[in-house]
């Protein structure tokens, strides 16, 4: 008998697996509905309170193997001008970089780490949970479906963490009335592209205006003289007439890149052109910029959220798998720390959930990309000095402000990990 059963294989799952392992916890089970844990998605930053996290669970050569340092942040206006640039990770003062790295690279980690560390059969592929029930004595019926040949089965447990993102299962049990997760009729385009590395730059860059946006940064470093780099690129703009019907269950819908390469036209930043990027893409993909309402409660008994099954946010100021390794790591803390699990899961939620909710509906209001709209409709048609349109002063706070709403301020981080776990309870 399984008795932590955890709904989702993806970086939320999986890092809480693991940190539930540190804590020495054995019985761990991770119900993933792909046939296996596969590396799939686009590019990501992790940002460095995030990779403290991942290196005090001794992953961090295997990720700094497999990604970028990120060492510099740029927002620049549509016409071509420079709104803001700050250093990022080890050059803005962190103990521990911000890494750029493709969300299957980071995904391939974290599930090797699994299998080596929990055993492979501490995962349960080709099944997706459905649903739960409460038992006498504190224990759960957690019901999973096979997603081939539809069989269910029923797994007791002591605990469920829902980490089965923005569509989770575990997350509409609690709450059945919530419905689909709310758009705002912004879409995004997201892919990967093979780039010469001169043509690229080494900064991650966010640009735009009011309306529409691209943000564009490498995931590789070239492999000798001459080689390409990997780079990752995500457009948004609002949708056009006859989008409303978008299926919003509909995500990674492939898109040919005709359907938004034409907004892009002239989009140069430093030497970096943003159609150039877009063309020498393999796939393009499309889905709706959604996320989900701040939820007043997380834990029911021995049940909780973490990750997007938690806070789905906007994808704004790199936060979503950052808070979502972040989730795992104090969930399995506060498991070590309290005997009695319901009182564990409150903890942790009594934790994370406030400053997530903050987090959220910053987002919404934009987040530091704030300066982009700020700049375009105090300069609509450009600039020559930023600082004679905001003053540093203010582009500095909302920076700041940012950073400490997502406790990944150098202050905070550079504190070490508050989540290495209390002297282990005997394991399980």
């Amino acid at each position: 008998m399984n008795r932590v059963v955890i709904a989702g294989g993806g970086i939320a799952g999986l890092t809480a697996a693991l940190s539930l392992h540190a804590a020495g916890r054995t019985d761990v089970l991770v119900v993933e509905a792909a046939p296996e844990v596969q590396p799939v998605g686009a590019g990501l930053n992790i940002m460095p309170n995030a990779v403290r996290e991942l290196a005090a669970l001794g992953l961090y050569e295997e990720l700094a193997a497999v990604s970028v340092p990120t060492s510099e942040l740029r927002y620049y206006h549509s016409s071509g001008s420079l709104v803001w640039r700050e250093p990022r990770g080890i050059g803005a003062g962190y103990r521990w970089p911000q890494l750029s790295i493709h969300r299957g690279r980071l995904q391939e980690v974290l599930a090797r780490a699994v299998r080596e560390r929990l055993g492979r059969a501490a995962v349960l592929a080709g099944a997706r949970v459905e649903d739960f029930a409460e038992l006498p004595g504190a224990r759960l019926r957690v019901a999973a479906r096979n997603r081939a040949g539809g069989a269910r089965t029923d797994l007791d447990a002591e605990i469920l963490i829902g980490a089965d993102g923005i569509r989770s299962a575990v997350r509409a049990a609690m709450y059945p009335g919530e419905g689909a997760p709310p758009w705002n009729g912004v879409l995004v385009w997201r892919g990967v592209s093979w780039m010469p590395a001169d043509r690229v730059g080494t900064f991650m860059f966010i640009a735009g205006n009011d309306r529409q946006k691209a943000v564009v940064y490498p995931l590789t470093v070239p492999a000798a003289p001459g080689e390409r780099v990997l780079v990752n690129w995500a457009l948004a703009m609002p949708a056009e007439r006859g989008a409303a019907a978008l299926d919003r269950s509909d995500w990674n819908r492939p898109v040919p890149v005709d359907r938004f390469r034409r907004h892009y036209e002239g989009w140069v930043f430093d030497g970096v052109d943003v159609g150039e990027v877009i063309d020498a893409a393999e796939a393009a993909f499309e889905y709706p910029m959604v996320d989900r309402e701040p939820l007043v409660r997380w834990t029911f008994g021995g049940v909780t959220l973490i990750g997007d099954a938690a806070h789905a946010m906007y994808p704004i100021g790199s936060n979503g798998a950052t808070q979502s390794i972040i989730d795992g790591r104090a969930l399995a803390h506060a498991m070590a720390a309290h005997e009695d699990p319901a009182r564990a899961l409150l903890a942790y939620e009594a934790e994370r959930r406030p400053p997530m909710t903050e987090l959220q509906r910053s987002n919404r209001r934009l987040g530091p990309e704030v300066v982009i709209n700020m700049a375009h409709e105090r300069a609509p048609g450009g600039f020559t000095d930023i600082h004679d349109v905001i003053p540093r002063t203010e582009l500095e706070t909302i920076a700041r402000r940012y950073a400490v709403a997502g406790a990944f301020d150098p202050a905070s981080v550079n504190q070490g990990s508050p989540y290495d776990a209390p002297a282990a309870r005997a394991a399980h």
